[in-house]
């Protein structure tokens, strides 16, 4: 897969992410501030330049579902490990 195709996902998924939120209510500043993190850091995570198990919980709680499925690329196995 070609470097420019991931980077393109991931900016599509972010923003997926920040309009789910904004559709629920909440953002990710909101996020941040619950796990007392700044907003910069949970967006770096959600663009997928920084792996955080803990922001990826909380980003896929407060959409509803998991971190597998809200970024699957990152959990490889069944076990939900990245």
């Amino acid at each position: 897969m070609r470097i420019d195709h991931v980077l393109s996902e991931q900016k599509q998924r972010h923003t997926q992410i920040k309009y789910a939120l904004n559709m629920r209510g909440s953002s990710l500043a909101q996020v941040a501030n619950f796990l007392g993190l700044s907003q910069s850091t949970v967006t770096q995570v959600s663009q997928g330049r920084g792996r955080s198990r803990r922001v990826e919980s909380a980003l896929a709680s407060a959409l509803g579902t998991t971190p597998e499925q809200l970024f699957p690329d990152r959990y490889n196995n069944k076990e939900g490990e990245p």
